[in-house]
């Protein structure tokens, strides 16, 4: 046990200072956060561990005082918000929502960003931690993964609920939409409004997402299925995977095609940015959007409103994810026993000026 020496006059002798929850983590070998859960009598801790946590804690006249107490219970009233970016209004949107909820049920929120990095995200996991935060909403990078600590996480009592974009190897509550309905859908209205331009097998392009994004699989088995559904090819060479997901990255691909005489007659993006930069390329090549080429996107940015033409694509109700979101985090805070939960939220299909000509009046 650490002591002190205390002088009063010429008396010397020692006082004992209080024990921590490291001096028991310490004496028994086990890691501090398991010393907490244990005399908190957290579910996830084995009844032997309990008992030696008890017993030595007993022997080691441990006595915690109220604050330590409400810590050890994460009663901290912090949660905290991990997202990919700021670039774009697509996550300032959702954490709108997220505060809402919170600060009507008294928490605070530490919000995050981690520019696409999984280095930086595991980082401000981990700071998030040491803040004692009581749950964390998490949207996870492009680049990487850190399942192992998102379910060390978990198992050390810190519920985590995902939204948009999800781990999908991680028992965990989640928020998302259809992505491959929705994909679908907006593969098959490029499909039909390019046969009624009069191209009956128009060549449809996908820009594909990075594959450490589960959401890059879904949306293009639903552009793929859309494809088989009208009789047309999945032709391999039309599908590009993307290295990021920027307007910069859509920019180089599409002039890379051009330069390779693969001008498609239709372009279905992972998601607006990409569709962005793809618009600017071909119009600075003399391409004519949509008669000549057709484009769409997905997530219904803002930017999305001040291309020209307005970007089609696809909208998610961002309002209702982060709220719901918030609602599932709060429901594992109250009840850590409760069951993970699912939440397929609808989306809409919004089209535009980019894709159908019909629409370039109304703009």
């Amino acid at each position: 046990m650490n002591s002190r020496i205390i002088h009063t006059g010429t008396e010397r002798r020692e006082r004992p200072q209080n024990t921590t929850i490291k001096d028991i983590a310490r004496a028994l070998g086990i890691s501090k956060s398991t010393v907490s859960r244990a005399l908190a009598d957290r579910f996830d801790v084995k009844p032997e561990t309990k008992k030696a946590v008890i017993e030595m804690a007993e022997k080691m006249h441990y006595r915690p005082n109220p604050f330590a107490q409400n810590l050890i219970k994460r009663r901290t009233k912090i949660i905290g918000v991990v997202v990919p970016e700021f670039i774009n209004s697509f996550f300032a949107r959702i954490i709108i929502q997220i505060q809402q909820v919170f600060e009507r049920e008294g928490f605070h929120v530490l919000i995050t960003q981690c520019n696409e990095s999984a280095e930086a995200e595991r980082r401000n996991l981990q700071l998030l931690e040491e803040s004692m935060v009581e749950g964390i909403l998490i949207s996870v990078t492009e680049k990487g993964r850190n399942t192992d600590y998102y379910k060390e996480l978990i198992g050390s009592g810190i519920p985590l609920v995902f939204f948009n974009r999800a781990a999908s190897d991680v028992a965990a509550s989640r928020v998302v939409i259809d992505d491959y309905k929705w994909a679908f859908f907006a593969v098959e209205h490029l499909i039909n409004i390019r046969r009624e331009m009069g191209q009956p097998m128009p060549r449809i392009m996908h820009f594909q997402g990075p594959s450490e994004i589960d959401l890059s699989g879904l949306r293009y088995r639903g552009y793929a299925d859309a494809l088989r559904k009208h009789g047309l090819p999945v032709d391999s060479s039309l599908v590009i995977r993307c290295e990021s997901i920027t307007r910069e990255e859509g920019f180089r691909l599409m002039n890379r095609c051009i330069v390779q005489g693969m001008v498609p007659d239709a372009l279905f993006g992972f998601n607006d940015q990409l569709a962005i930069g793809a618009m600017k390329a071909l119009k600075r090549k003399g391409f004519h959007i949509p008669q000549e080429v057709s484009v769409m996107g997905f997530t219904e940015s803002q930017s999305a409103l001040v291309t020209e033409p307005m970007l089609s694509s696809v909208a998610q109700p961002l309002d209702k994810m982060g709220e719901t979101a918030a609602r599932l985090l709060l429901e594992k805070i109250q009840d850590p026993a409760s069951e993970n939960r699912t939440v397929v939220l609808e989306g809409l299909l919004n089209v535009r000026g980019s894709s159908d000509p019909k629409m370039l009046d109304g703009e």
